[in-house]
């Protein structure tokens, strides 16, 4: 029988961690050979390579943006993921988008898939937003920064996602021309954004 007193820090690491890693259980003091225990039993799930959680949590329409920052949690989930996150445009992309510092290497996970964009300097650390999903700490990148990155990676995304981001965003108020033309500036992409600002600014 499993002794109660190691079983149960286990169970009440993962009840407190949400999405966690082997390291982050020797980290606490819990010998790893714990986890290989309680997911035979059916208390923890494996989730993907070198990541549990509790059995039978809640599973989020953003679960797999959870995931992936358990695995990077430096990247910031960014342009179609994080229109989908902000629930802007019609995207539903079958990847997770995802910034990193040029720097960086990509991510090794095999679910699910990725798109990673290296950014750098203030590019990548500036416009940040914090969201805990699923118990775990995620980064996505604002409104008015995704837009502006939008409009960076037209070749990528496509100019008729940028403009539909946009022209959603503005009407529901979800961001200021101030804030726009701040990450417009750091993008420089001012002159490309400049005249569909203009042409919302005059329906309004």
């Amino acid at each position: 029988m499993t002794p109660l007193p190691n079983r149960q820090r286990l169970l009440d690491f993962a009840r407190a961690r949400g999405i966690f890693g082997a390291g982050d259980v020797v980290a606490a003091g819990i010998h790893s050979e714990w986890l290989s225990r309680l997911v035979a039993e059916g208390s923890l799930e494996r989730m993907a390579r070198g990541r549990y959680r509790l059995a039978g949590s809640d599973t989020t329409e953003h679960h797999t943006l959870a995931m992936v920052a358990a695995v990077a949690p430096s990247a910031v989930v960014c342009l179609l993921s994080a229109l989908q996150f902000h629930q802007i445009g019609t995207q539903a992309p079958l990847e997770v988008w995802i910034a990193v510092d040029r720097r960086t290497a990509r991510p090794r996970l095999g679910y699910p898939p990725l798109r990673v964009v290296h950014f750098s300097g203030l590019a990548f650390t500036s416009g940040i937003e914090r969201h805990t999903i699923e118990g775990q700490e995620v980064r996505v990148y604002s409104v008015a920064k995704t837009i502006a990155d939008c409009f960076k990676h037209r070749n990528k995304i496509g100019l008729d996602v940028a403009l539909e981001a946009l022209t959603e965003a503005w009407r529901q108020r979800r961001l200021s021309l101030a804030e726009l033309n701040e990450f417009a500036a750091m993008g420089r992409v001012q002159r490309v954004m400049q005249p569909y600002i203009e042409a919302l600014i005059q329906r309004r």
